[in-house]
């Protein structure tokens, strides 16, 4: 009966959502006829038996006829009643036939979909003990921080609220290029930094604009894997270069896949740490000179340097206006502020800012404000100087625990700078099983070969720190010293270790 099957949904309706009851009786009716309990042609009862029936008011059960009439599942004939459309019978034909020719066809993700779903699963690394990339933020000044956003949350003026089209708030723009200027060597003025979401957003909007679907990427291998998901879902080629010493190494049968972008991590490169030389750097530009490319520079943790200066950034050789600088604020303040900044040669930042603008319709600018007078005022320089000092407390606790570890079968890359080092280990060794087995004791690092696109011969853990508390890290890092140091042992050291036992 009707009236029963419309009870029992709406109590199943109601247990789900919290809605008004004539919604609940919509809900209810709307499935009965998409389920098939009432088909095309079939007539309602009236209102005033519908209600008697369900125990509701009259009212309840005109309002929820009238929607379902007004949306086209229902019909009313004056003087005949309210009828279930006859429409619905071809449309609950075509889903028959479709279901029959193509199962499942609407429920299935495209190619690009699949990879973008299944390949570098990096959800399950965030915020936890010894995870790659990540930053200690819980001692990031929050009160203070709040104070600033209140501040610009109480001005009235129409342009905080608004979308922005001029490629960010001009202060914080400003700072930036300060910034940039005094501590990586970047060659810009203000006009040149847009305003982002972050690095995914600057990438992404970096191919949209730079590249064809189906252009050639170079990409470092092992990569980050957020760029190599920004490049797939704009529908690039990837074509992997592995990274040695010095940096991306391409050869003469790389030049034979003529890129339209290069992105690069030549400070730090992501995972290895690898920093690319001055020489490898110049390389690179002749080849993106040679081939009429970009290069995407990811200056990513350039602010963690523990040894020397800051390393001077690849934009500052750039002589042909060829590089595209790009960072973010998420490793000195926190990872969900979600602000970033990319710095574009002069001849593309009307092209960008417009398109920027209409692709992404930017905004936050009370957030710009506040964050702009947080560099301004000196705050900052002052979180990043803490933030060093704690980090490099941090790393050195680390070293110490890894040192057992280290010799002809362990090395340690990467540990000069960032929240991350990596732990390279001998080919033929499992760094998958390893990490899982990490992964038992609440040790979330990450298996190196994880982080590469085509290559097979290496091997390693890539260890976090910016986000491990201090006083674990001794007992942790032993742990993983003492797991590495089994699985890198000779045959004969393990055979005079089982007699030691």
């Amino acid at each position: 009966m009707l009236s029963e099957f419309l009870v029992t949904e709406i109590n199943k309706v109601g247990a789900q959502d919290a809605l008004p009851l004539h919604r609940l009786l919509y809900e209810s009716l709307r499935r009965a006829i998409l389920g098939g309990k009432i088909t095309a042609g079939d007539r309602l009862p009236s209102s005033r038996k519908l209600s008697q029936d369900l125990d509701v008011s009259r009212n309840t059960v005109v309002a929820a006829i009238n929607q379902l009439t007004v949306e086209g599942y229902l019909v009313s004939h004056v003087g005949s009643g309210t009828f279930v459309s006859d429409n619905l019978s071809k449309v609950s034909l075509a889903r028959k036939q479709t279901a029959r020719t193509e199962p499942g066809h609407c429920t299935q993700l495209s190619k690009r979909g699949r990879a973008l779903a299944e390949t570098f699963c990096a959800s399950e690394l965030e915020v936890q003990p010894f995870t790659p990339g990540i930053a200690d933020f819980s001692a990031f000044p929050v009160q203070l921080w709040q104070r600033l956003q209140n501040k610009y949350w109480r001005m009235t003026y129409p342009d905080m609220l608004d979308y922005s089209s001029s490629g960010g708030y001009a202060p914080l723009r400003r700072a930036i290029a300060n910034h940039l200027r005094m501590f990586r060597s970047v060659i810009l003025d203000p006009s040149q930094v847009l305003i982002t979401s972050g690095t995914q957003q600057s990438l992404e909007l970096c191919a949209q604009l730079l590249a064809d679907h189906g252009d050639t990427v170079w990409l470092e291998d092992p990569a980050y894997w957020g760029a190599a998901k920004a490049f797939m879902a704009t529908g690039l080629k990837l074509h992997p270069i592995s990274v040695d010493q010095e940096g991306i190494a391409p050869d003469a049968a790389d030049n034979a896949h003529a890129p339209r972008l290069v992105y690069v991590t030549p400070s730090h490169q992501y995972p290895t740490g690898a920093v690319m030389s001055l020489a490898r750097r110049h390389l690179l530009l002749a080849a993106a000179r040679k081939h009429d490319a970009w290069i995407l520079e990811d200056d990513y943790d350039s602010e963690f340097r523990f040894t020397g200066h800051p390393l001077s950034s690849l934009e500052g050789l750039d002589q042909d206006g060829r590089v595209l600088y790009m960072g973010s604020f998420s490793k000195v303040m926190y990872p969900g502020l979600k602000l970033g900044y990319l710095v574009v040669p002069k001849a593309l930042i009307t092209s960008f800012k417009q398109a920027h603008y209409d692709l992404n319709r930017p905004g936050q600018m009370h957030l710009q404000a506040a964050l702009a007078e947080f560099i301004e005022m000196g705050h900052f320089a002052s979180t990043l100087r803490r933030a060093k000092q704690s980090h490099a407390q941090r790393r050195q606790c680390l070293l110490e625990a890894l040192a057992p570890c280290l010799g002809e079968h362990a090395c340690i890359t990467g540990a000069e700078q960032g929240l991350h080092l990596c732990l390279k280990l001998p080919p033929q060794v499992d760094d998958a099983a390893l990490a899982k087995a990490l992964g038992g004791f609440g040790l979330t690092v990450r298996p190196l070969s994880a982080y590469c696109l085509a290559r097979r011969d290496i091997r390693g853990l890539v260890i976090g720190y910016g986000y491990t508390v201090q006083a674990d890290i001794a007992a942790s890092g032993k742990r993983i010293a003492d797991m590495v140091a089994s699985v890198t042992a000779t045959p004969a050291a393990k055979k005079a270790g089982r007699k030691a036992a």
